[in-house]
């Protein structure tokens, strides 16, 4: 590039449902010339209904829509926006979820505005935002190795894990209950050849969860 050759700005989107935090990043970007702020919404279909011209989005992984990082970045990634996981850091399965589907780093809440910049410039450009929480993230504890579920098998997690019966969910997916006791075996199974074992139904609820299968409870928040 050269000095009479105008320099594109990143162009940068936000998801988040609580306002505090959109504030602050417009804040901290409308004053940098190579950082677009475009918009801001509560869920990722939002945001795209306002502009898919994004290069970068900054992701709140707790969302109270009912989705989960693996669905709101593999979205985003369809239309080649690139994701930064905006997190306090409190829900380590949050992130590996994130991690799986492809997102280029994360900045903690708390981080300085010098680091949260630096997030968004070096995911703006492609590249992965390396920092001790994203390399944990990635690295992970090996007894949390993500398990192979074909889609079937999702779904019927999903429906038992999220309160289902064997009966429901035969009805729900047009099988026999027998069928779908079968398929829970298969799963059990495959938790347990990866070290995570599923003896109870709210284990398997766990792993859902963090999998990226299932979004995580709300809690509501202080403040």
């Amino acid at each position: 590039m050269t000095d009479s050759e105008p320099q594109v700005a990143v162009r940068v989107g936000m998801v988040d449902d609580h306002p505090s935090p959109v504030w602050g990043i417009d804040r901290l970007l409308e004053p940098q010339p190579d950082l677009d702020f475009v918009c801001a919404a509560a869920t990722v279909p939002e945001l795209l209904a306002k502009s898919t011209d994004l290069d970068v989005v900054i992701l709140d992984l707790r969302l109270n829509d009912g989705t989960t990082p693996r669905e709101n970045v593999e979205q985003l990634a369809e239309r080649g926006i690139g994701t930064v996981a905006y997190t306090s850091g409190e829900h380590p399965d949050l992130l590996r979820s994130a991690a799986r589907a492809g997102t280029l780093g994360v900045v903690l809440k708390s981080a300085s505005e010098e680091e949260i910049l630096h997030a968004v410039r070096t995911a703006g450009a492609g590249r992965e935002v390396l920092t001790t929480e994203w390399a944990a993230a990635i690295d992970g504890d090996p007894n949390l190795d993500a398990v192979d579920l074909s889609p079937q098998l999702q779904r019927v997690l999903t429906l038992y894990a999220s309160g289902g019966t064997s009966a429901s969910v035969g009805r729900e997916l047009g099988v026999a209950p027998d069928t779908v006791n079968e398929y829970l075996k298969r799963i059990r199974q495959k938790y347990a050849d990866a070290g995570r074992p599923t003896h109870t139904k709210l284990d398997l609820f766990k792993r859902a969860v963090e999998d990226g299968w299932l979004p995580m409870p709300h809690r509501p928040r202080k403040g």
